[in-house]
């Protein structure tokens, strides 16, 4: 599975000095994630992302973290269709924060940055502006700041789940495979699943936990959400199949 942060290019601290007259323009083109096929998940957005997507874990020894599954193949991301659309209801908030992202210093300090190379950012006005004619952050550089604070916390959060359920050993490495209805098959790895047999050895007091802080109803938002991998691997057909020719108007 390849690296989710390529989609940022190059992200530059905010200032007044240099986006003191930069504007940001959000719209509805996602092109930007169109290559990469996984999209870090925090915890409290399991419950709304397990209808739609496929939450497995990765990483290494250095930090294992979820995310949402978003593609069966290097580079390619199938709920980003041809015109930059985003094709599901739900948007992971990894997505929803681009193009800011936090950056931190040795002393854990955090900084807002900002993606100079989103089409949407210019000095023409179009959009939201980072800070107003006196230099001040706008209320909308405030609300950013507000969602990369909140978005931190989560993380953070979400680090704790994935220890707590990995110093359990319920993660482990996992392999899919997918036939097709071409017949191409498909083999996916680099993540981790839960183990659903390991769940059934837990203790009594190691379940009362997982049960009593919430863990437990992550687990089985996780486990779910493993019926949405068929569904995911199929939306590649629309990449290879041809689309149907158009039906020949009636003649009056």
């Amino acid at each position: 599975m390849t690296k989710q942060l390529l989609i940022y290019e190059r992200a530059a601290p905010i200032n007044q000095h240099d986006h003191r007259d930069v504007s940001v323009k959000i719209g509805g083109d996602f092109g930007f994630a169109r290559d990469i096929n996984s999209a870090p998940l925090m915890a409290v957005e399991f419950e709304s992302a397990s209808v739609e997507y496929t939450i497995v874990f990765v990483g290494d020894a250095g930090g294992v973290m979820p995310a949402a599954l978003l593609g069966v193949r290097d580079n390619e991301n199938l709920y980003v269709d041809e015109t930059g659309a985003w094709n599901a209801k739900y948007l992971p908030a990894f997505i929803r924060r681009y193009p800011f992202v936090f950056s931190s210093d040795d002393n854990q300090r955090f900084t807002v940055c900002l993606d100079e190379e989103f089409h949407g950012v210019n000095r023409n006005g179009q959009g939201e502006r980072l800070f107003d004619s006196d230099g001040q952050i706008t209320q909308y550089l405030q609300n950013v700041l507000n969602f990369m604070q909140a978005y931190q916390a989560h993380y953070e959060a979400t680090r704790g789940f994935v220890q707590r359920i990995s110093e359990l050993g319920l993660l482990e490495p996992t392999q899919a495979q997918f036939t097709l209805r071409t017949g191409q098959t498909i083999t996916l790895g680099g993540f981790m699943t839960v183990n659903r047999a390991r769940i059934r050895t837990l203790s009594g007091d190691d379940l009362a936990k997982l049960a009593g802080n919430g863990d437990l109803d992550l687990v089985y938002a996780h486990l779910s959400s493993q019926r949405n991998l068929t569904p995911t691997a199929e939306r590649i057909l629309r990449l290879i199949e041809p689309a149907p020719a158009a039906a020949e108007a009636a003649p009056d």
